[in-house]
């Protein structure tokens, strides 16, 4: 039978309470009892709290764990490599401090999705959910195409142009811009920017043509547009002058190729006071008679570059500046300064002529045997 037994200690003055069960010991012949601490008597309440035997309460810290096998409940394999770099990428350029700013609510499920669309470049948005399995990205969560498809509309016009002015405060220092177009083929019969033109990809199918801006020394973007396949690059140069000015740009430096030169782009250009550079044809009538005057002396000394290998000249001339304006009825003409970047290279132009040799000797054999 267990009773309760309590003794003091009289060094510390704190009374113990025991435990203590009476037993027969057969081997002496006598009965015998078997103490276990129990804890230590409050001296205010008179209550036992629990002890380890040194005066102290037992803590949670003090219970030992026996170390063993533990079966594992879980396990996954993630790849980590290319989001970590995205990660590190995003941050250096600040795209993910701006996506933030412009979605705070959905920026990571964007860069989540992004990241799928370059990994995954030829796979379709509805095979998210398996690549979330294995790879760690910012979402951390599966995507269903139900969501992805509510994302996308919840991106609108106005956060666009918002994230586009604060990509574009990062790029607009000591950096050219430069903007260019490409045409997309489509299948589709039903989006109405789906449209026959002139298509850089030489396929015979309808295109949408998207228009981007990105900075010339980091070659980043951060602009794009999207319009009808049967829109001439010379044609969007306006639509892209009023999107900056929206977006906060009034004044930028522009680089384009011959594809985007019209004399409407060029008075348009002068109008505003913005500074280009375009690429434009040698047949071009003042083009060709600047040329002209140079022709004799261009492939001098003088003009050659040891840095990139060709002969090089700018002359100054006049551009011949129109400004229609409608609500008067009349257009005004003047004369604006004109710079012409004239690059001959001597090995290309050796090349092209062995070509054009080449290309003759095939037509003669032709005509011979057609004869």
């Amino acid at each position: 039978m267990a009773t309760i037994v309590y003794q003091k200690d009289k060094r510390s003055n704190i009374t113990y309470a025991y435990e203590s069960i009476s037993y027969w010991d057969k081997e002496k012949q006598q009965s015998r009892a078997k103490r276990k601490l129990v804890g230590r008597v409050d001296q205010q309440t008179g209550e036992i709290v629990p002890t380890d035997g040194r005066g102290r309460k037992k803590k949670e810290s003090d219970v030992v764990i026996k170390c063993g096998p533990i079966p594992a409940k879980i396990v996954t394999r993630s790849f980590y490599g290319a989001t970590y770099l995205f990660d590190a990428i995003g941050e250096k350029i600040g795209i993910i401090a701006d996506l933030k700013h412009c979605f705070p609510a959905q920026y990571k499920q964007i860069l989540s999705i992004a990241y799928y669309l370059i990994l995954e470049e030829n796979n379709p948005l509805f095979r998210f959910e398996k690549w979330s399995i294995l790879h760690k990205h910012p979402y951390g969560q599966t995507i269903t195409s139900q969501r992805s498809s509510e994302l996308f509309a919840a991106i609108t016009e106005d956060k666009k142009n918002e994230f586009f002015r604060l990509q574009g405060k990062r790029r607009n220092e000591k950096e050219f811009w430069a903007y260019d177009t490409t045409s997309i083929s489509s299948f589709s019969e039903h989006l109405r920017q789906v449209q026959f033109g002139n298509n850089k990809e030489n396929d015979r199918l309808p295109q949408f043509n998207l228009a981007m801006v990105f900075g010339e020394t980091s070659n980043l973007p951060f602009y794009y547009r999207k319009s009808a396949g049967n829109i001439p690059d010379s044609k969007t140069i306006r639509n892209l002058l009023a999107d900056l000015d929206v977006l906060g740009f009034s004044k930028v430096k522009l680089v384009m190729d011959r594809g985007f030169y019209s004399e409407a782009n060029i008075n348009s250009l002068y109008k505003d006071h913005l500074k280009f550079l375009i690429a434009v044809k040698t047949s071009l009538t003042f083009v060709r008679n600047e040329l002209d005057k140079i022709y004799d002396g261009f492939r001098s000394f003088d003009c050659y570059s040891e840095k990139y290998e060709l002969y090089a000249k700018t002359v100054t001339t006049e551009w011949n500046y129109q400004l229609k304006r409608p609500y008067k009825g009349d257009t005004i003409k003047d004369k604006r300064r004109l710079y012409i970047h004239y690059y001959y290279n001597i090995d290309k132009a050796a090349d092209d002529e062995k070509s054009f040799d080449r290309n003759l000797i095939v037509y003669d054999i032709l005509i011979a045997v057609h004869f």
